[in-house]
């Protein structure tokens, strides 16, 4: 993507990145960028970003055959155009598409939400919250993008700088006060938010994942503590002091500002479940000595966790606390996210984008507390990602449903047989659990075997409305399957009946 300049004359390359060293030119004006060379137009800077698969210092001839008009680099190239050199030609990439639109972090008010689960529906309720207030938030994340006027389904949890910077520039002209944005360890490795000032930063919690590419917990928890160095001079921190990685490691990094939020530990805000059954709960929120109820539609343990945060952000930003709960009561469901399939029939059914061991753990835990039956639950793991979590995630569903049915997820290029052998490796009683490859065939053989006051959780795929198969991607919902099987048998009753 090539990423241009509001302004005619572009921006001079060392005001935004004084720490260059120029060869060929005591200064470069920038008016477009790119980072891929089949891309790139006349005039464009042509930025070198070093990948795991490939370099793009290789790409510069290239860049410059196709009417680049400079190159920024990590080492001096000989080319015949100007060349600037950076130590990390990512970080100065998002410094500088961020610039090209204005920087508008500098206007707008913005809150990034990390974590390793809970990051969506966090960033749903925070813009709940705001909205409550009279305000006009933006929202990026897993299931979209969006400026208040105009939407677009996801490519990335958090999307590349260019797209990321016009996203913001978006939001701006469309009228947003704030952006709500999830930001993902991989983006803050690749610097993806580099150049965006953060006026609150919320943690989630941080657990077991992305070890296929972070490839230790210690490099992941580093990772997501990045975010913090983005804060604005009066940046506020909220922090689940439920988890212990929040508590234990983030907790005494934080220099400023600080709230925290905890269900059964000692914290800024707190919580205490009322009543709960499959279509909502009740809770009560408390901020020091004042204590009022909140009516969710969205269950468990861990979205009680979710609200805490999101209330936690809208604190800091003065929104009262009739209007914080008005703002986490207004969202009711999420695509993926625990979200029910209803067709009429006498047992529930839920769709959740749990892949993780811990996220699993978490939605079997709040079904099980409203079940009076039994729980079945579908999952596998996808491919060419962390192995390491596929057994813990079968110790996850062994220990809290009745019935566990292994299948594909996400498998990509990667032996289905593999992925199941790695995933069964983790279940104490492997012969009761049901394996089928074909991810539609279990689904259904979930919803046959489903009984009055049953429930079945579909996991791991949520609100994706494909498969990514080693020759490319399908079409597959899990929500259209299940609906279909449910309305199929349901017809199928109804004329035996009649």
């Amino acid at each position: 993507m090539t990423l241009g300049s509001a302004s005619n004359h572009g921006i001079a390359l060392r005001q935004v990145l004084p720490e260059a060293e120029l060869f060929g030119a005591d200064e470069i004006r920038v008016s477009s960028c790119c980072a891929d060379s089949r891309q790139v137009r006349p005039g464009d800077l042509f930025v070198a970003l070093s990948g795991v698969e490939r370099d793009g210092h290789d790409f510069v001839a290239d860049a410059v055959a196709r009417g680049a008009a400079a190159v920024l680099a990590e080492r001096p190239i000989q080319v015949d155009v100007p060349v600037a050199c950076v130590a990390d030609a990512r970080r100065a990439y998002g410094h500088l598409c961020q610039a090209l639109v204005g920087n508008p972090s500098q206007r707008l008010k913005v809150i990034g939400v990390t974590g390793t689960n809970g990051k969506t529906t966090t960033t749903h309720l925070i813009a709940g919250v705001l909205r409550a207030a009279g305000q006009y938030p933006a929202v990026l994340g897993t299931l979209g993008y969006s400026d208040g006027v105009e939407f677009e389904a996801a490519r990335w949890t958090t999307p590349p700088a260019p797209v990321l910077a016009a996203w913001m520039a978006r939001a701006e002209a469309a009228g947003c006060t704030h952006v709500v944005m999830e930001v993902s360890s991989h983006a803050l490795e690749q610097s993806r938010v580099a150049g965006v000032e953060f006026d609150v930063v919320a943690v989630t919690n941080v657990r077991h994942d992305h070890l296929d590419y972070h490839q230790t917990l210690s490099a992941y928890r580093a990772a997501k503590a990045r975010l913090f160095e983005q804060l604005g001079p009066s940046g506020v921190v909220v922090l689940n002091v439920e988890d212990d990685v929040c508590r234990e490691m983030y907790l005494p990094r934080v220099d400023g500002p600080a709230l925290t939020v905890a269900l059964d530990r000692a914290a800024e805000l707190n919580a205490v479940a009322v009543e709960s059954c499959l279509s909502e709960q009740t809770f009560l929120l408390q901020i020091g000595s004042e204590s009022v109820p909140v009516r969710t539609r969205l269950i468990g343990r861990h979205n009680i966790e979710n609200c805490l945060v999101a209330a936690a952000v809208g604190l800091a930003y003065g929104v009262s606390t009739p209007d914080v709960v008005r703002g986490l009561e207004s969202v009711d469901r999420l695509a993926g996210r625990l979200e029910p399939i209803v067709c009429g029939q006498s047992f529930g059914v839920y769709v959740d984008y749990a892949h993780t061991p811990d996220a699993l753990a978490g939605v079997l835990d709040a079904l099980r507390e409203m079940t009076s039956g039994r729980v079945l639950c579908v999952f596998g793991a996808g491919g060419r990602r962390d192995r390491s979590k596929r057994p813990l995630m079968a110790r996850a569903v062994e220990l809290r449903a009745d019935l566990a049915i292994v299948t594909s997820d996400n498998p990509r290029d990667e032996s289905q047989r593999r992925i199941v052998a790695d995933i069964m490796r983790g279940f104490a009683m492997p012969e009761a659990v049901h394996v089928i490859d074909d991810r539609a065939a279990a689904i259904c053989y979930a919803l046959q075997q489903a009984r009055e006051g049953d429930v079945v959780l579909i996991a791991g795929k949520g609100h994706e409305e494909y498969q990514e198969l080693a020759d490319g991607q399908i079409d597959f919902d899990d929500r259209q399957v299940a609906r279909d099987w449910l309305y199929a048998q349901w017809n199928s009753q109804s004329s035996r009946a009649a």
